[in-house]
């Protein structure tokens, strides 16, 4: 049985699910977007995906939008763009969505989404891949491109309308030989960058400007690329920290999804990426000191916005005046 590829189901309302709906409605696909966040279920209801351009335009494309998966029976066609830890319960709902030919996509960040999804849909529904678009939500519905990537799928002998409807949208796609080294070697760029961003608060290219967060970007960048290099997998380059750097000036104004997550008071995907980094390190025992570090300090922050949800609010510096006698002291402190 052919697979078609006009109608097309995403998982998630984010800013990466409706960068897509809006490319791929633009293209004429009829795009069905399943989520649970209801901010931008409502937008995408009321006014359907805005997507704003390089050069500032505006268009908006209709997509159906759902909650529930009894709405979305006998879907062939799923990108899924949910955060690592909703992977689970996207699997489960495609379980209701899919036909028996059905075959679903995830372009997510983190390690083991493919094999949640495999585990719930079996493996020859469940197909992985990369990307190196990059989109903001500037609110709900409403997305901006951040610039220009590439899409790189695992080879699957089901996947070609999938792949073909993406470049008709106007995506570079790309078939990767090797799965590992692709998905590893964006787990080396998401681990160096992502939780120092998000912990400094800043776009990714300050990891440059900022010398000791360049050297533990670099130092979280080959701990992940000495991981990956003992479980047997190449990498995509040669150079993990000249790799990461490349990304980070490339992206300089960009802020990262962990940055925003932190920024929104929600949980952060640190545990798939870093923390993923250093469970598999641990098993094979290779040590990830940086990584598990950053794991930590991430989970430790998260924790701190779900108690005091102030605290995450982005805000200028505050100068704080000291009396004459005060300001004195500091700088000669007594003997």
């Amino acid at each position: 049985m052919e697979i078609s590829s006009t109608h097309i189901l995403i998982v998630g309302t984010g800013a990466m699910a409706s960068l897509f709906a809006a490319r791929l409605a633009a293209s004429g696909v009829q795009v069905k977007m399943l989520g649970s966040w209801q901010p931008g279920l409502k937008a995408l209801k009321e006014r359907g995906v805005c997507l704003v351009e390089f050069d500032g335009s505006e268009h908006y494309y209709p997509v159906e939008v759902t909650d529930d998966p009894n709405t979305c029976l006998g879907m062939q066609l799923a990108l899924v763009l949910v955060k690592s830890w909703q992977t689970l319960r996207a699997a489960q709902q495609l379980s209701i969505c899919f036909d028996s030919e059905g075959i679903a996509l995830t372009l997510q960040n983190g390690l083991d989404n493919h094999q949640v999804l495999a585990g719930v849909l079996g493996i020859e529904r469940a197909a992985v891949g990369v990307t190196t678009v990059g989109a903001t939500l500037l609110e709900p519905g409403r997305v901006k491109m951040g610039g220009n990537g590439v899409i790189a799928l695992g080879a699957h002998n089901r996947l070609n309308p999938l792949a073909d409807r993406l470049k008709t949208a106007g995506f570079t796609v790309e078939i990767a030989a090797d799965t590992e080294a692709m998905v590893w070697g964006k787990i080396v760029i998401n681990a160096a960058i992502n939780p120092l961003t998000a912990l400094l608060q800043a776009p990714n290219g300050e990891l440059l400007t900022n010398p000791a967060a360049r050297d533990l970007m670099g130092l979280a960048a080959l701990e992940v690329a000495a991981v990956a290099t003992a479980r047997g997998v190449s990498l995509p380059f040669a150079n993990p920290v000249e790799a990461v750097e490349a990304v980070a000036q490339r992206t300089a104004g960009n802020l990262s999804s962990m940055l925003r997550d932190v920024q929104r008071g929600g949980p952060t995907e640190i545990d798939a990426i870093n923390g993923a980094v250093v469970r598999v390190g641990d098993l094979i025992q290779v040590p990830t000191p940086v990584n598990r570090t950053l794991w930590q300090l991430v989970k430790a922050l998260e924790s701190t916005l779900a108690r005091w949800p102030w605290v995450g609010a982005v805000s200028p510096p505050v100068r704080i005046e000291l009396p004459q006698v005060e300001r004195q002291a500091m700088v000669n402190p007594p003997s």
